[in-house]
């Protein structure tokens, strides 16, 4: 039995904690929650009392949420080196695109999506200030080099680059060419491709049912 336990929705943010998994290469056990029943029941609220997925059991510790989990696995596997080790300069970049990813730009994107736009003389008090420059500042930092941290891949690249494909995926950001080049080199390798097969063929088993 595998000290990890994902829990998880084929069709749900759980896609990114899969393919950081993957990548990690260690032996998990997945759980299948559904959005009505499972994931609402009192066992599944006892490890998220928000009822929502993805979730991590690593032997006794539970995290949610996805950017931490993530940055957990990074840091439990460090062999892995999925993260910079601890004093390396290139710790500050992960760090902050990491929950960058995971803060102004899911606030941006949720709001453009439900229609919410910040009137511009009240950007200053939202934490991503205005959605252009959340696009903005993103465009930069994955067009500067192949990967957030240069030529190094990171658990970064995991969760920023699935932020970026969602959103290019349902038309919620724009199809810049530095975010279609920078998704188009993530998808291309082979734990993102192994995660992205089980959970799709998770999809159409229930479409058969």
């Amino acid at each position: 039995m595998s000290d990890l336990t994902l829990y998880t929705n084929p069709m749900s943010r759980g896609r990114i904690a899969r393919w950081m998994l993957e990548e990690v290469g260690e032996p998990y056990e997945v759980e299948i929650l559904d959005y009505k029943g499972a994931m609402k029941a009192p066992e599944y609220l006892a490890l998220n009392p928000m009822g929502k997925v993805p979730a991590l059991r690593h032997g006794d510790a539970i995290v949610t949420e996805t950017a931490a989990i993530c940055a957990y696995l990074a840091d439990a596997f460090p062999e892995t080196k999925l993260a910079p080790p601890l004093r390396d300069p290139r710790r500050a970049a992960y760090f902050r695109w990491l929950f960058f990813a995971a803060g102004p730009f899911e606030a941006a994107v949720t709001n453009k999506a439900f229609g919410f736009e910040v009137p511009p003389e009240r950007a200053a008090s939202t934490g991503y200030g205005s959605f252009a420059a959340v696009m903005t500042a993103l465009d930069i930092a994955v067009s500067r080099s192949e990967f957030i941290l240069g030529d190094a891949f990171s658990a970064a690249d995991v969760y920023v680059g699935s932020q970026i494909a969602f959103g290019l995926m349902f038309g919620s950001i724009e199809k810049r060419p530095a975010f279609e080049s920078y998704v188009q080199r993530l998808t291309a390798r082979p734990a993102a491709k192994r995660a992205a097969a089980l959970d799709d063929a998770l999809i159409a088993a229930a479409k058969d049912k």
